[in-house]
């Protein structure tokens, strides 16, 4: 498996892994007294590459979408992500 493939994977992993968390979270929104996941854990998780994920979830499951800080800034972190992703897929491309 070269590089850009390891990258690309990890990516997807963890926009995939964030996406389940944006499901989990709505789920447990709906049982009084359940445990949640932060805010703070969510936006985390969208610094650290998965932002897609949770983009996607929010309309997906129809959660945090009132919340205009999540909307205005997983769309800021989308493209920090993509931005950062497309600097590291140059930077590889220059070495091969």
């Amino acid at each position: 498996m070269n590089q850009l493939s390891v990258i690309l994977t990890f990516f997807a992993v963890v926009n995939l892994v964030a996406f389940f968390v944006m499901w989990r979270d709505k789920a447990r929104s709906k049982k009084a007294g359940a445990e949640r996941i932060s805010e703070g854990a969510l936006f985390f998780m969208a610094t650290m590459f998965g932002s897609v994920g949770v983009y996607a979830g929010m309309f997906a499951f129809r959660h945090k979408t009132r919340k205009w800080y999540f909307i205005i800034g997983i769309s800021m972190l989308i493209v920090q992500n993509i931005a950062f992703l497309y600097l590291v897929i140059d930077k590889l491309a220059f070495f091969i």
